[in-house]
């Protein structure tokens, strides 16, 4: 394990144009959708598969992620999961965790189906609660090439019960009405994703909501239509713990952690991921959802296309 801190700033400049093309692969009969940049000029490259974090979509700066990899030289494939964005699958915004496990095995199946890439050189890489399915992903799959998760979720005790205990009841309660719903074929109940401190929301952290209608840019209307979830996952949400698996862990793997992070709180993630045999951890002073926006960003970014230039190597 290798611990550089504080993280530099810096990195390669951009070498590369790039094509981005839309894209469907099937997971378990599902349509998922999904952006494949190939970077011009460079001859099978390593690809980076990509996917957001808990109830976001694709739009949510996973392509200025992708951009900057295919500008480095790295073929990156960014895909939404089912019954999010673009993707096909009913009911809508229903978050199964292992359904997404599954969406996540279709898509790194898909990109070393590919051509015109080295499909040995696949690498993970997710964000939040998707850093946690990489986590999950790459405990199992032990061909990856390497995987990289930010601000990831590692322990869902930690995660479920960092909210006050006043929410924590109302989405116990929202989520216990959810389930019942469901066993009985009614309509998902939902709860907000995202919300303001106060609101009943998965996520309520101060700055956070303000954060997330950044991150969407001119997709804010889109956000806030779609800012809900089935409420029945506050219940699944403390059972997942995809950092108890760390330890099989054989990939490189780059964790970068937020030190105010009260999503997936700081102190018990770095505690978690040390257990990672070839871990490399970057931690950066900044809260959960500052990482996708400057001046963090470039930082973040830069440290990732160092990580996969020494691991994977676009031009190996």
């Amino acid at each position: 394990m290798t611990i550089n801190e504080p993280a530099s700033p810096g990195g390669p400049r951009a070498a590369h144009t790039y094509v981005r093309h839309d894209v469907t692969f099937l997971s378990e009969g599902v349509e998922c959708a999904a952006w494949l940049y190939r970077p011009d000029g460079a001859k099978n490259p390593p690809i980076v598969v990509l996917a957001h974090g808990f109830a976001a979509f694709r739009e949510l700066r996973l392509d200025a992620y992708a951009a900057r990899f295919a500008q480095a030289g790295y073929a990156a494939l960014v895909f939404d999961y089912r019954s999010w964005g673009a993707s096909d699958g009913q009911p809508r915004r229903v978050l199964d965790i292992a359904a997404q496990h599954a969406d996540w095995r279709a898509a790194v199946a898909y990109a070393r189906g590919l051509d015109g890439v080295d499909t040995t050189r696949v690498v993970g890489w997710g964000s939040s609660f998707g850093g946690g399915h990489v986590l999950n992903l790459a405990a199992r799959d032990h061909a990856l090439a390497a995987a990289i998760v930010q601000v990831p979720h590692v322990t869902g005790p930690a995660s479920a019960f960092a909210q006050s205990p006043a929410l924590v009841a109302r989405l116990a309660g929202a989520a216990a009405r959810d389930q019942v719903g469901a066993w009985l074929g009614r309509p998902p109940r939902r709860v907000k994703s995202i919300g303001r401190p106060g609101e009943v929301a998965m996520m309520t952290s101060p700055g956070a909501y303000d954060l997330v209608l950044k991150m969407a840019g001119d997709k804010r209307d889109e956000l806030l239509a779609d800012n809900d979830v089935a409420a029945r996952i506050a219940l699944r949400v403390p059972f997942y713990s995809p950092g108890r698996h760390a330890a099989k862990i054989t990939a490189p793997t780059l964790v970068q952690l937020a030190i105010r992070d009260d999503v997936t709180p700081y102190a018990k993630a770095r505690k978690i991921v040390a257990r990672i045999p070839k871990g490399e951890v970057k931690t950066y002073d900044c809260t959960h959802f500052e990482p996708y926006l400057d001046p963090h960003f470039e930082r973040i970014v830069a440290d990732q296309i160092d990580f996969l230039n020494r691991h994977v190597g676009a031009t190996r």
